[in-house]
């Protein structure tokens, strides 16, 4: 599922367009019930009841990030409607701080504090009313794209174990699997099974099929290019077991690609000229704005460390070799957060609940206190704020051989964050690697100036939630 505002059908493009419209509305309920409203008759009597133009956008595009950055258009969100709640609450308190703090540098494009104040105590109750009657809404999850797979093989199967759970197919019901000659051993249940006799064409007007998946393991002479093409001129959607995994779950599948789908699929374009000025813009821009604000965290952190460890000889900064952009290495920056004989015995993967992490190291560690030092990096030019994130070369060697197309993370800047961040919780082994690659490639064929924000925006929600993967 792709992360633009459209990824997974178009269920969240709605929820966009909708919730948008209701933090608008919470704003003109608020303005029109101000002359009845005992506690703002202090207020200049000319801007009761009257609003402008700017401070609905203002209140609207903030709310709305500040949604995003709680990861409320996630796809994948995995919330009961008590988390959900919770979400659209610290949303709305996010809203209030950054309106607060905007409104002091230009007041005149934002509302007045009890304004906005009551502005989003209501939007809490009508984004929270929405989410929960969404689900019984048409678009919203009520009606799904129904499909047909050809094919019931190893490539389908992908489909019945990887994409089982209710939130993997919120936006699809599969009708049933067409088996065909070539197809390799499955899991797929038998009462899934439709007659490959059946005619195609019969079979998707029976059954109001959607889309066709072909996920069939042997082509060759082996598709119905002819009732394909019948069903496509019915409206039916064909699509390839590659693009439809790609489209629903935000990764590609690296074990199922075949070359000519590399070549001949949208996307992994390099960057331009004008992409590349803009990114180094954007990423100096924000690297020394947060310096300017979180200066006194690092030195706080850089003391901690030092009266913990450092009166022992142990260094406040940790440098190690990383792997960049076109495979080159560069030394990445970080607070110390383990032991000073952390990898007397060789580099190791970093894990959960590593003993070797030091006290202060945990405490900078959930709060990713210890990655600042990496605006360095960043002024540099060796790494971004969105991209792969940057792997030693003792494991970017074996991982090479063992994964199909794993150096092709390295066509892109390293980042601070990434969509593998985002997407795959905390992992350190090639298993995980693997699961990781496939969202960094993803990444590589779909980077964009608009994922690139989407991404540092949800990064906000990995802190809070404690979510995502070093």
């Amino acid at each position: 599922m792709t992360p633009d505002l459209k990824s997974g059908g178009h269920g969240v493009f709605v929820l966009v367009v909708v919730e948008s419209f209701l933090l608008l509305v919470a704003l003109h309920l608020c303005v029109l019930a101000e002359p009845w409203l005992v506690t703002l008759h202090s207020q200049n009597s000319a801007t009761i009841g009257n609003a402008s133009a700017a401070e609905f956008i203002t209140f609207a595009v903030i709310g709305m990030l500040s949604l995003f950055a709680m990861g409320l258009y996630n796809p994948r969100l995995r919330e009961h409607s008590r988390g959900v709640l919770r979400r659209i609450g610290l949303a709305m308190i996010l809203t209030f701080g950054l309106l607060a703090a905007l409104s002091t540098v230009f007041p005149a494009l934002t509302p007045s504090p009890s304004r906005f104040l009551s502005a989003t105590l209501l939007a809490i109750g009508l984004l929270g009313l929405f989410r929960m009657l969404s689900p019984k809404i048409p678009g919203l999850g009520a009606f799904r794209r129904r499909i047909l797979v050809l094919g019931a093989g190893q490539r389908a199967s992908i489909i019945e174990k990887r994409m089982r759970r209710k939130v993997d197919r919120r936006n699809f019901f599969v009708c049933g699997y067409i088996p065909m000659q070539g197809d390799k051993e499955n899991e797929i249940s038998d009462q899934l099974y439709v007659d490959s006799k059946t005619p195609l064409v019969e079979y998707i007007a029976k059954h109001n099929i959607d889309e066709i998946i072909v996920a069939c393991d042997e082509r060759r002479q082996q598709l119905p290019v002819r009732e394909l093409f019948e069903c496509k001129l019915r409206g039916v959607e064909i699509t390839d077991i590659l693009s439809f995994i790609e489209r629903e779950t935000g990764q590609i599948a690296v074990n199922l690609i075949y070359p000519s789908w590399m070549i001949y699929s949208n996307g992994f374009k390099p960057a331009d000229n004008l992409r590349s000025q803009l990114d180094w813009i954007l990423n100096t821009s924000l690297a020394l704005l947060l310096v300017f604000f979180c200066w006194p965290l690092m030195i706080g952190t850089a003391l901690a460390i030092w009266l913990e460890d450092g009166r022992r000889g142990g260094s406040i900064l940790y440098r190690q070799e990383r792997i960049g952009l076109g495979g080159h290495p560069f030394n990445i920056i970080k607070f110390r957060s383990m032991r000073s004989d952390a990898e007397t015995n060789g580099a190791q993967w970093a894990k959960k609940d590593d003993d070797r992490v030091t006290k202060v190291g945990e405490i900078i560690r959930k709060y990713r206190l210890d990655e600042l030092p990496q605006l360095i990096n960043v002024l540099k030019g060796e790494m971004g704020f969105v991209g792969p994130r940057p792997e030693r070369p003792e494991f970017v060697d074996k991982l090479a051989e063992k994964l199909p197309y794993y150096s092709e993370r390295h066509s892109v800047k390293p980042g601070l964050t990434g969509w593998a961040q985002l997407c795959y919780p905390y992992g350190a082994s090639e298993e995980d690697a693997l699961e990781k690659l496939k969202y960094d490639l993803y990444y590589v064929k779909h980077r964009s100036f608009l994922l690139d924000i989407f991404i540092f925006i949800q990064t906000v929600e990995v802190v809070l939630f404690k979510k995502g993967a070093r």
